[in-house]
């Protein structure tokens, strides 16, 4: 019942997407992770592993390290905890877009009972991840941020509290590339099929389409130069060396002859 929602709104025979299923896991650290998914819009999917699936919120800004900065957070649907590896295209439907793992790691309720942190809209915790560490909290809004849409219930804020890990430096833009492959989203989507998307994409209009017929320009390139570079490596081979591969002409032959003869007749 958990990721009834999760899995309504999916087609598995046509998304890479896990399918999963709730599963508590006993004796290990509770995992999180931020996937950053360019979709009809840019935004971070921060998650939360919590009675054996993944609390997800939309962060349309992605995190912020300085504690002044308050960034929404859309609460979605609860996803299974197999979410948190995925990294990937999704050709269409819901989600369609480019999913990238962008941080992942451990984190640590600062409260007894997550449950009725969660029942009261204020969650803190310590996060342990790549990028993002140290103190921070969810505070629900009850719908009054500017820009909130979908109720009060969905609406909450991301903030970092003063920590050694607090900063003024911009992680988005930092450290913009995957925790995973270490690549981006060209990188990510030259590993499926940049070409169907020329003609069907999740955004096709506005700066978001822009971003994204830019990432399917360089993502046809790599995986043409990738290409191109398999072939050449692993092209036919003569087994012959270049030397004895050269052929010699007949006119080359006989100067080679003729300059033997005359370099005889010299020293004799």
């Amino acid at each position: 019942m958990a990721l009834e929602e999760y899995k309504r709104k999916r087609d598995f025979k046509k998304t890479p997407e896990p399918e999963g299923k709730a599963a508590r896991k006993a004796g290990r650290e509770r995992f999180f992770c931020v996937q950053k998914h360019l979709a009809s819009h840019l935004h971070y999917d921060f998650r939360l592993e919590h009675r054996g699936v993944l609390l997800s919120w939309a962060v349309p800004k992605g995190p912020s390290l300085d504690p002044k900065t308050k960034r929404l957070a859309m609460k979605v649907e609860d996803h299974p905890i197999e979410y948190g590896e995925f990294e990937g295209v999704i050709p269409e439907g819901y989600g369609a877009g480019i999913v990238m793992l962008w941080d992942r790691g451990t984190w640590t309720p600062q409260v007894d009972d997550v449950d009725a942190a969660l029942k009261k809209g204020d969650l803190k915790f310590t996060l342990d991840g790549y990028k993002l560490k140290g103190s921070w909290v969810l505070v629900r809004t009850g719908g009054r941020y500017p820009g909130a849409r979908g109720g009060g219930d969905r609406s909450w804020l991301l903030i970092k509290h003063r920590d050694d890990w607090a900063g003024d430096v911009d992680i988005v833009d930092f450290a913009p590339k995957s925790v995973k492959s270490n690549g981006d989203f060209e990188d990510i989507l030259a590993g499926d099929t940049p070409a169907i998307w020329s003609s069907h994409r999740p955004a096709k209009g506005g700066e978001t389409g822009a971003m994204l017929a830019e990432i399917i320009e360089k993502a046809a390139r790599l995986k043409n130069e990738r290409e191109a570079a398999t072939k050449s490596a692993t092209g036919p081979r003569s087994g012959r060396s270049p030397q004895s591969s050269r052929r010699t002409s007949p006119q080359s032959s006989r100067r080679t002859q003729k300059n033997r003869v005359v370099k005889t007749k010299r020293s004799s």
